[in-house]
């Protein structure tokens, strides 16, 4: 079967690594399988045998509109049309939807935000009016699936796989390490403003645990570098920067904590989980309760309370047996993201077709 992934770039964002994990596994299934862009650059690498399609030309100045015409005219040869389009992002599935109906091509549009994230008006008008022209529209979590159902939209709950195996340790030995994975320019989005500010007196008082940042952004970085000089914990503050050894850097950690405002289904939740991380996470709109049942395999903590997410990750830092016993729990509920399951999920969308 001839399947098309349609995505602005291959950016190093959760919902392009997502594509391409997909992608790949298509591929690996007997799929002629080629991933369509309309930007640089390409952080994230395909398997090479997938055709790679960039439609990134063009005297356009708009770049909607130049995409839109882009795609319009690559699709206008038959021999390139799919089987299935499977488009992710917001505009990009407005245009992905606009194109396909023109040729009729099967159209599955992928939604990564939760739908109480602004967007522009575009944007909007594309989850009010455009995704019920979709064949199916995937969302990340049932809080979504509720909200585009009322619109008439057919939804499907979709979650993000896994990108990491299962790492099975016999003993489990981490250092004292707090780990907070994410791009730092969004430092507002992922909370990671608040996350100084609460873990300050914690780092003060356990001074053999350190909290570590990884991910980019020249911007973010320097502010939050900032908010630590200003709570005098230099010392037990670590920025890595942007990584491509997340999971190792995640098999040496024994904490994860998610502080962020609003989320879809935060993969790297799921990553940590799968790494042998405890999570410790606030309850926010949406996608952590869907992961982690509290007190079982993780920690759910009231959306941005912080005294509370202090208390409780104190509680964790003195309790090396709940940590093992949550870690144990959150490796061991992670079958529902294999990857395998997710392409079937898919292929039981396509066959209904």
């Amino acid at each position: 079967m001839k399947i098309d992934f349609l995505v602005n770039s291959l950016v190093p964002g959760g919902a392009e690594r997502v594509l391409v994990l997909l992608a790949n596994f298509f591929k690996k299934q007997g799929h002629d399988v080629t991933i369509i862009t309309f930007n640089e650059p390409e952080i994230w690498k395909p398997d090479p045998e997938i055709t790679r399609a960039r439609l990134h030309g063009g005297k356009i100045k708009n770049h909607m509109v130049r995409s839109l015409v882009n795609l319009t005219k690559y699709y206008s040869k038959k021999t390139n049309r799919p089987d299935v389009l499977i488009s992710f992002m917001i505009q990009t599935n407005l245009i992905g939807i606009l194109v396909s109906k023109l040729y009729r091509i099967k159209v599955i549009a992928s939604e990564h935000n939760n739908h109480l994230k602004e967007t522009d008006r575009i944007g909007r008008m594309t989850r009010k009016y455009f995704y019920r022209l979709a064949n199916k529209l995937t969302v990340l979590t049932h809080f979504d699936k509720i909200h585009y159902d009322k619109l008439g939209v057919d939804t499907y709950v979709m979650p993000n796989p896994c990108t990491f195996d299962i790492y099975e340790e016999e003993i489990r030995k981490r250092d004292k390490i707090i780990l907070a994975v994410g791009a730092l320019n969004r430092y507002h989005h992922k909370g990671f403003d608040n996350l100084i500010k609460l873990i300050a007196p914690i780092l003060k008082k356990h001074k053999d645990w350190k909290l570590k940042l990884v991910g980019g952004g020249t911007k973010g970085t320097n502010f939050l570098k900032a908010l630590v000089d200003e709570h005098k914990i230099q010392d037990s503050v670590i920025f890595t920067g942007f990584s491509t050894e997340v999971s190792d850097i995640m098999k040496k950690s024994d904490i994860y904590i998610m502080t962020s405002r609003w989320e879809g289904l935060p993969m790297v939740l799921i990553e940590a989980m799968s790494q042998g991380l405890v999570c410790i996470s606030y309850d926010c709109k949406t996608g952590p309760s869907e992961i982690i049942e509290n007190e079982t395999n993780g920690i759910l903590v009231e959306d941005q309370n912080i005294e509370e997410m202090s208390l409780k990750l104190e509680e964790l830092i003195n309790n090396p047996d709940k940590r093992n016993k949550l870690a144990k729990s959150a490796t061991e509920s992670l079958d529902r993201y294999d990857i395998s399951s997710i392409y079937d999920r898919y292929m039981k969308i396509i066959k209904s077709f």
